[in-house]
């Protein structure tokens, strides 16, 4: 068992949540990273107990264009600071890991700097893929090389280079010793040389016990990446896509085969396979933007803090504030925030109080971080599981329709069970429960034996407000203000057209044959729409997506083309 095993991350793109400049100037360091340290107490409030940071390096825009490994950015201030921020944390129970954008550089970066005056007679021509000193680019270099993503501006560094290689393994080093941080997310995992990734490991096995190596990796055999020899972990986008369209399609099965082929692809372990979960970050729009129905972010962040993995809550978030892309600008997606505005959030806003209560649980309730997964009931609409460790059975349950539903289900040998959420405490019969759903919602219920259950305090149940997040929004809410709060009724649900009919409680409802079928035809859609959006997201990346470009992978839905069109872009 390592920390990073019962980890509850929070993210933080630095350079949006301090408003510093778009551009550096290199000029005298601006300690706007010291502004963040008020965040911490409030990260550790609401039940995070890792934060990864970054793009934290010295510059030059957005800072994932390198000019310096070994300084922090100077809009964020100097290395003291940073010093300073990573011991704040530690002595508050909080892991750090650090962006490690390792795949290229900037045209700053030394090594780069240097050809460009010598030209063929520098010593570091070779640091970078395919350096033509008879071509040209738009900078009228006189010279070509490779780049990520079409831009020139990111400069592929060739990770076969043994000085490469020894040069960013001594930058993790150094970061060890200079800074005390814990892990490295590696951005664009999913291009960088497997031998430069095993040379990671190695020495992330070198310079500290569990040191955590996490990629960013958009879609494909996440095995490749994690295992013994590479990663310990790496960006869950497949389970992404399908928490926040499972919801707005009301189609559990997505969500459910996803998290049924993630684990069966970790071999059936819960300990040898520990994903990245999230459901935003600083390149995806906001759950809150994303989901047609808004009080749907409360099954959402119950699935994202349950399921098999590792959560992880993109900053502001836990608030309800909204993020959409835009054309030419990430801006909205990384917005600078006030800790003031939101320093008693977890009193006056209901979805940072969800927020706080789910964090709270995961942090008490091994079984969510070393359980099994059994799926115990699967509709279109309703949901329910159980993660089962050393005798603890802890089954969850969510609701995407708008009526309350009740579910009976098999559960662990405790007399007694207690929700999380709802405070509500309901008597096991015959290795049973019988539950109240509430609408658009959900409950994690916890066992209570022997003297937990004479003793347990009863949670204030916690209702999310949608006016909430209207109040907070960055930009207007959508959605009409509404309160999640219904009455019960009598499984009105049951009766929706497109819900397949139950099977017993003590067999999974995809069992049957019709929720057999709709399963399959519900993961190939889920599949087909998931290709496409890793292959949109590539294409954001890489710079304008025109609406006909857009269409052309739309209207692609044939999976080899899909896949091939992915490995295209490496």
């Amino acid at each position: 068992m390592a920390w990073y095993d019962e980890a509850i991350f929070y993210h933080i793109y630095p350079l949006g949540l301090t408003g510093a400049p778009k551009e550096n100037s290199y000029g005298e360091p601006e300690h706007r990273l010291n502004t963040l340290l008020p965040w911490i107490a409030h990260i550790k409030n609401i039940g995070c107990n890792a934060i990864y940071i970054g793009p934290l390096f010295e510059s030059v825009g957005h800072g994932y264009e390198t000019t310096d490994y070994k300084k922090l950015d100077s809009r964020l201030g100097d290395n003291d600071d940073l010093k300073s921020f990573v011991k704040e944390c530690h002595d508050n129970g909080i892991k750090v890991i650090f962006d490690g954008v390792f795949n290229h550089t900037g045209r700053d970066f030394f090594a780069f700097k240097d050809i460009k005056e010598k030209r063929e007679a520098s010593q570091y021509r070779d640091w970078y893929c395919n350096v033509n000193f008879g071509g040209n680019n738009e900078y009228n270099d006189g010279f070509s090389y490779d780049n990520w993503g079409g831009y020139n501006l990111l400069v592929k560094l060739n990770q076969r280079n043994p000085a490469v290689k020894d040069y960013i393994c001594d930058v993790v080093r150094f970061w060890v010793s200079e800074f005390d941080v814990d892990g490295i997310r590696l951005d664009a995992a999913d291009v960088l040389d497997f031998d430069f990734m095993k040379a990671l490991r190695a020495v992330a096995n070198e310079v500290k016990p569990d040191f955590w190596l996490m990629g960013e990796v958009i879609h494909g055999d996440y095995s490749r990446w994690v295992n013994e020899g590479t990663l310990h972990s790496v960006t869950n986008y497949q389970l992404h896509k399908a928490l926040y369209s499972g919801h707005n399609d009301h189609n559990f099965f997505e969500i459910a085969h996803t998290v049924k082929r993630l684990y069966e692809m970790g071999g059936s372990s819960p300990n040898g396979f520990k994903l990245y979960n999230f459901v935003d970050n600083h390149d995806v729009e906001r759950i809150y933007t994303k989901l047609s129905n808004k009080a749907h972010f409360a099954p959402v962040h119950i699935l994202m803090y349950t399921l098999p993995g590792i959560p992880s809550l993109y900053y502001g978030s836990e608030f309800g504030i909204e993020g959409r892309k835009e054309k030419f600008s990430d801006a909205s997606l990384r917005p600078a925030l006030s800790f003031d505005d939101y320093k008693n959030a977890i009193e006056e806003n209901s979805f940072t109080a969800l927020i706080a209560a789910l964090g709270r649980t995961r942090q008490q309730s091994k079984a969510l971080s070393y359980g099994d997964y059994r799926e115990l009931k699967l509709m279109n609409r309703q949901y329910a599981f159980s993660r089962n460790f050393e005798g603890e059975c802890v089954v969850v349950t969510v609701n995407n329709d708008d009526s309350d539903f009740t579910m009976t289900l098999p559960c662990g040998n405790a007399p007694e069970y207690i929700g999380a959420l709802s405070g509500q405490k309901v008597s096991a019969a015959n290795g049973s429960i019988c539950v109240n759903v509430k609408a658009n919602s959900g409950d994690i219920w916890l066992p209570l034996t022997g003297d937990d259950a004479a003793n347990a305090a009863t949670p204030a149940p916690v209702e999310l407000h949608v006016d909430d997040a209207a109040k907070n929004a960055s930009v207007p809410a959508a959605e009409p203000v509404q309160t999640v709060s219904a009455p019960v009724s009598q499984n009105a649900a049951a009766q929706a057209d497109d819900a397949p009919k139950a099977a017993p409680a003590s067999v999974p409802a995809k069992e049957t044959p019709v929720a057999d079928a709709a399963y399959t035809e519900a993961f190939e859609k889920g599949k087909i729409a998931g290709l496409q959006e890793a292959i949109i997201a590539i294409m954001e990346k890489n710079g304008n997506v025109t609406d006909q470009m857009r269409k052309d992978v739309t209207d692609n839905v044939y999976h080899d083309s899909l896949i091939n069109w992915i490995k295209s872009f490496r």
